[in-house]
């Protein structure tokens, strides 16, 4: 049998009576399997494994524990034989091809009327792979079409949604609040890049992993809402009304945000509007651009020796209530308009003007920038280079760990093997 003599179909056999013959492992697979599907199995074997006798003590099949005999395909719509003997299973294929019932032979699937697929269920989508007869080749293309659904390399997106007798849509809407990340399409979390792929409608910040909107179906609405600094478009009420309003019209709305819609986001205040309205939510959280973003400039938040906590605030807030200590990271977000404003505060509570201080534009973007300097430098260098958002600020001792500060700022090898050893490294230098 060749691949083109195949017709792909799917059988519906709920309630239908099937015969599984033999007893074995792959009869217990097949057998599984048909249950799934709603079948009234029998089973005809003499000795049947334990998995077979405990789905038959739970009243789930009908276990037979004799030798086939051929009235035992009268009346079923199905067969599959598993045997392990070629001459039983040809026996039983021969006498189902005389009713004119399909049957799966185990034993010779090129002289099989069908063929079993390798079978994979991701969300409502069953995916059956047939592969020439090949079943590992068949598996493993099946798991790697499973892998890039549940991925959202593929695409689940409903096209056809179902409706009910009286012609309202069966599908509830409902809404997930997606962190994108920093803005690499690399750094979305694997849920939160299938979540797209299903949208129906998609609410987009002005920062994220934006490239992937150009991947998705020309039919899915992109509703702009993004923010700028000073200047927000569609207030954050409105935003709130549109996801509730999609999600109400029957809609998979994704709020896709950058970073963590927990952290800054506003996904609470999101979130909450929608259970409030009687919307389904689900909050995907995201690779924040407070840790990532520093990391993309080798610059860790906490580091052994030089910080053990670290605080996230917006240059929009108060510092009062922030540790002014070296030693204890400040990292700020939206920061650079009141930069200079910010690092006088630090400093006035007592935060040593000499402090390193890094700031990250563009983080993990081709255009990423480092400027690195101290508490009293800083803003006149970020004047000088024309820092802009978005930009992470980092403030502490734990830019000295980045490669790109300035040799002098090296002093020490900051290492968890061997503390306070000079460095030997050359490093690279990114201030004016």
């Amino acid at each position: 049998m060749a691949i083109q003599d195949i017709y792909p179909t799917a059988l519906r056999l709920l309630g239908r009576p099937v015969l599984v013959v033999g007893g074995g492992p792959v009869a217990t697979r097949r057998a599984k399997g048909l249950l799934d599907a709603g079948a009234r199995v029998t089973v005809v074997a003499p000795d049947a494994s334990a998995g077979l006798r405990e789905l038959a003590d739970a009243g789930l099949l009908t276990w037979e524990p004799r030798t086939y005999s051929s009235s035992d395909v009268d009346g079923v719509w199905f067969v599959q034989t598993a045997t392990g003997d070629p001459a039983v299973d040809a026996q039983v294929s021969a006498d189902a091809e005389a009713q004119r019932v399909w049957c799966v032979n185990a034993s010779d699937h090129e002289a099989s009327a069908a063929w079993t697929p390798a079978v994979a269920v991701v969300d409502d989508v069953k995916i059956a792979v047939n592969a020439g007869g090949d079943p590992r080749r068949a598996m493993a293309l099946r798991d790697a079409v499973a892998t890039a659904l549940e991925t959202g390399d593929l695409p689940l997106r409903r096209r056809r949604v179902p409706k009910s007798d009286s012609g309202q849509l069966n599908h509830r809407g409902s809404v997930a609040l997606v962190g994108g990340g920093p803005g690499d399409t690399g750094l979305i979390t694997v849920r939160g890049r299938r979540l797209l792929g299903q949208a129906d409608v998609v609410v987009a910040d002005r920062l994220g992993p934006r490239e992937l909107l150009n991947e998705l179906a020309p039919d899915v609405r992109v509703i702009e809402v993004g923010k700028t600094p000073g200047h927000h478009p569609v207030p954050q009420a409105d935003i709130n009304r549109i996801l509730v309003e999609e999600a109400l019209a029957g809609h998979r709305v994704v709020r896709l945000k950058g970073g963590d819609p927990y952290v800054l986001g506003r996904g609470g205040e999101e979130a909450e509007f929608c259970r409030h309205h009687g919307v389904e939510v689900e909050v995907v959280p995201g690779v924040t651009s407070a840790i990532s973003v520093p990391a993309a400039a080798g610059i860790p938040v906490t580091h052994r020796g030089l910080a053990k906590g670290f605080s996230v605030v917006t240059g929009h807030e108060e510092l009062s209530e922030v540790p002014a200590r070296a030693d204890h990271t400040v990292v700020l977000l939206m920061g650079v308009g009141q930069l200079r404003e910010s690092a006088a505060a630090l400093v006035r509570a007592g935060l040593p003007a000499d402090t390193p201080v890094g700031i990250v534009e563009n983080g993990y973007l081709p255009n990423q920038r480092v400027t690195i300097g101290t508490a009293a430098t800083i803003a006149d260098q970020a004047e000088a280079t024309g820092v802009a958002n978005p930009a992470v600020i980092v403030i502490g001792d734990v830019v000295r760990v980045s490669p790109f500060a300035p040799s002098h700022f090296k002093t020490a090898d900051y290492s968890t093997t061997s503390p306070n050893k000079p460095r030997t490294s050359t490093t690279r230098v990114l201030t004016p």
